[in-house]
C-alpha cells in the first residue's frame, strides 16, 4: 500500500504524502511550513491551496473538495477535515484490496477556527503523534481560554500592553476569535493579519484588525508570532506583557524559555489521550507513528495494537 523513502509515498500511484521535498504529485495536508514542498501539482484541500498560495506561492494546485472521491491511477483519494488548522485534512487511500487513512497534525476537541474533525476508519493507520508521550495530556479548550482572557484582561487593567505570541497560521486565528468574542480589542500583526482573511472568506472571521505600522495604542491586545521569530517587531505604547499559547507550555520552565511572562497549554494537536482515542475510532489492523516520539508506538503495542514507527519500515504491503 505503501512505502517509505525520507517520507511516505502510496506505492500504487506513487503520490508523495507530506513529503518535504519537490515531488511530481504530491498531497499535503495542511499548510505549515514542515509539512509543505514545491510539488510539480500539489494535492490538498481549497483551503490549504489557498493558504500555500498565500504563503509560499506554489502551484499547480489540484483541490479535493470534502466529501468528494477523486481517482488518482487506480488508488481512490478522499479528504476529511483534521482538526488542526483550516484546511487540515486527513488522506484516506484505497486501492481496492485495503485502505490506508494518513492523519497529518490533528486535533480531535473541537475549535473554534477550523472545520470539525472527521475521522474515518481504514485498515492501515499512519498517524503524527507531536505529544506521544503520556505527560502531555491538556486541559480543556474552555479552561484554557478562560484563563487567557482572565490574563490578557489584567494587563490591560495594569496598563500594559497584553502581546500574545502564536504561530501565525492557526493558533493566532484561534486566539484573535477568543479575544473578540469576550470584548477585548485585538489587533494582528500583518503577517497574520494576511492569513486571518482566508480564514475569514471561509467561515471563520477572527474579528481582529491589522495592527498599524505606528503600533498599538493603549487597550487593545497584539497578536504576533513567536518571539523566535527575531525579524517581528511590535511597537507598543505602553509596557507590553508578553503571553505565549503553546502546548509546549507543559514542559518545566517553558514560560522562561520562551522569554513571555505567562505562557498556556494551548494546542492545535492531539494529546497523549487524544491519539490513543482516534487509533480505537479508525480501528486499523497496523499503525504506522511519526512525527512524534517513537515511545508512543510501545504504548500502542501495550495496549494490544500492532504499531511501529513508520521510520524504522521501507514498506507498509
Amino acid at each position: 500500500m505503501f512505502y517509505f523513502d525520507r517520507g511516505l509515498f502510496l506505492t500504487r500511484n506513487r503520490l508523495a504524502v507530506d513529503v518535504r521535498r519537490r515531488q511530481r504529485r504530491g498531497f499535503i495536508s495542511h499548510a505549515h511550513a514542515d509539512h509543505v514542498a514545491s510539488h510539480a501539482t500539489i494535492l490538498c484541500s481549497l483551503p490549504t491551496a489557498e493558504l500555500v498560495r498565500e504563503r509560499f506561492g506554489y502551484g499547480p494546485v489540484q483541490a479535493i473538495p470534502w466529501g468528494q472521491t477523486v481517482t488518482c491511477d487506480g488508488v481512490e483519494l478522499q479528504l476529511f477535515p483534521a482538526g488542526h488548522i483550516l484546511g487540515s485534512a486527513m488522506l484516506l487511500a484505497n486501492d481496492d484490496s485495503e485502505s490506508l487513512l494518513y492523519t497529518g497534525d490533528f486535533q480531535l476537541e473541537p475549535s473554534l477556527t477550523c472545520e470539525p474533525v472527521e475521522v474515518p476508519q481504514a485498515d492501515i493507520l499512519v498517524m503524527e503523534c507531536t505529544f506521544g508521550d503520556p505527560r502531555y495530556r491538556f486541559p480543556s479548550k474552555r479552561d484554557v481560554y478562560e484563563q487567557l482572557i482572565a490574563s490578557v484582561s489584567d494587563a490591560i487593567s495594569w496598563g500594559r500592553t497584553p502581546v500574545v505570541h502564536a504561530y501565525a497560521l492557526g493558533k493566532s486565528q484561534e486566539v484573535a476569535r477568543v479575544l473578540t468574542n469576550a470584548g477585548i480589542t485585538v489587533l494582528e500583526h500583518s503577517l497574520i493579519h494576511a492569513l486571518s482573511q482566508i480564514y475569514a472568506k471561509h467561515g471563520f472571521p477572527t474579528g481582529g484588525a491589522l495592527l498599524p505600522e505606528a503600533g498599538a495604542p493603549s487597550g487593545v491586545c497584539v497578536i504576533a508570532p513567536p518571539r523566535s521569530q527575531k525579524a517581528v517587531a511590535v511597537k507598543t505604547s505602553d509596557l507590553p506583557f508578553r503571553i505565549a499559547v503553546t502546548g509546549w507550555a507543559l514542559d518545566p520552565n517553558a514560560r522562561v524559555r520562551l522569554r513571555v511572562d505567562r505562557a498556556f497549554p494551548l494546542s492545535d494537536h492531539a494529546d497523549f489521550d487524544e491519539l490513543m482515542r482516534a487509533v480505537e475510532v479508525v480501528g486499523p489492523r497496523r499503525v504506522y507513528t511519526t512525527h512524534g516520539p517513537a515511545s508512543f508506538s510501545d504504548h500502542l503495542r501495550r495496549a494490544g495494537i500492532d504499531a511501529t514507527p513508520l521510520e524504522k519500515t521501507h514498506t507498509g504491503r
